[in-house]
C-alpha cells in the first residue's frame, strides 16, 4: 500500500468522540496526580479545565461576529483586559489594592501590539487583533501575578531586613525595591526559558497553530518568533511596573508597609 502524506491543510485536532475522551482523561490524570500528591489543586483542575472548555465554546461561537467590526474586536479586548486584571488582582492580594495590577497588565500589552500593528508585522484586522491582543494580554497578566505574589511575599518574610534599612536611612520605596527586585526578577524566568529553548525543547502555540491551519513551516516560525519576542517584552514591562507600584505602597498585602 503506498505511502500516505498528510497535506499542511489537513486538520491536526479532530473534534468527536476522540477529543472528549483525551480531554477527560486528561483532566482526570491532573486530578488524580494532585489528589496522590497531596497538591490540593483537583477540584481547581476539574473546574479550570470545565471553565476553558465552555468559554472557548462561547467563543468560538462568537468570534466570527466579533472580528467583523471594530466596535466589536475593541469591546472583546476591553473584556479581555477586565478579566486579567481581575484576575492577576486577585492572585496578588485579596485587598482591593490588587486591582492596581490593570496598570502594569496595561503598560505590557499596549506598547507591544502597537508596535506590531505599527509595524505591519500582523495585518490591521479583527481575526488577527483579537489573538496577538489575547497572548499578549495573558502574558502580562501572568507575569504580573508571579512578579506580585513572589514581592510581597519577600517583603512579608522579610520585614526586618526592611525596618532595618529604614532606620539607615532609606526610604520606604528603596528599601522596598532593594528586597523585593531578586524575587520578583524572577517572573520572567518562563519567557526567558521559552524563548531561549523553542525549537529545541517546545513547540509552543503559535507555531502548532499556525502548521494546522494549513502555513508554511517558515510562517509558522515567524508567528512564533514574534509572538515570543513580544511576551518576552511586554511581561519584562509589566514586572517593572508591578515592582513599582508595590514600592510605591499602590498593590500591598495587610500590613506589610508601615
Amino acid at each position: 500500500m503506498p505511502d500516505q502524506e498528510v497535506g499542511m491543510g489537513e486538520p491536526g485536532v479532530i473534534v468527536g468522540w476522540q477529543l472528549a475522551v483525551a480531554l477527560v482523561a486528561l483532566v482526570a490524570l491532573a486530578a488524580l496526580t494532585s489528589a496522590l500528591g497531596g497538591l490540593r489543586t483537583s477540584t481547581a483542575s476539574v473546574v479550570a479545565a470545565v471553565r476553558a472548555v465552555v468559554q472557548l465554546a462561547v467563543v468560538a461561537t462568537l468570534i466570527l461576529a466579533v472580528v467583523r467590526a471594530w466596535w466589536a474586536t475593541g469591546l472583546f479586548v476591553l473584556v479581555m483586559f477586565a478579566v486579567a486584571t481581575w484576575t492577576s488582582g486577585r492572585r496578588i492580594t485579596p485587598a482591593r489594592s490588587g486591582l492596581h495590577a490593570g496598570l502594569a497588565i496595561l503598560t505590557g500589552a499596549v506598547p507591544v501590539i502597537a508596535i506590531i500593528l505599527a509595524t505591519g508585522a500582523v495585518p490591521l484586522v479583527g481575526i488577527a487583533v483579537v489573538p496577538i491582543a489575547g497572548i499578549v494580554i495573558g502574558g502580562a497578566m501572568t507575569a504580573t501575578s508571579l512578579a506580585g505574589r513572589r514581592a510581597l511575599d519577600e517583603l512579608h518574610h522579610r520585614r526586618g531586613e526592611y525596618e532595618a534599612a529604614l532606620s539607615l536611612g532609606l526610604l520606604p520605596r528603596d528599601a522596598t525595591l532593594l528586597l523585593i527586585r531578586p524575587s520578583a526578577r524572577d517572573a520572567l524566568v518562563p519567557a526567558l526559558d521559552q524563548t531561549r529553548t523553542v525549537g529545541l525543547v517546545t513547540l509552543p502555540g503559535a507555531f502548532v497553530g499556525v502548521l494546522l491551519g494549513g502555513g508554511e513551516p517558515l510562517q509558522a516560525g515567524s508567528a512564533q518568533v514574534l509572538v515570543l519576542v513580544g511576551l518576552l517584552a511586554a511581561e519584562t514591562l509589566a514586572v517593572l511596573v508591578t515592582v513599582e507600584l508595590i514600592a510605591r505602597g499602590r498593590i500591598r498585602r495587610g500590613d506589610d508597609h508601615g
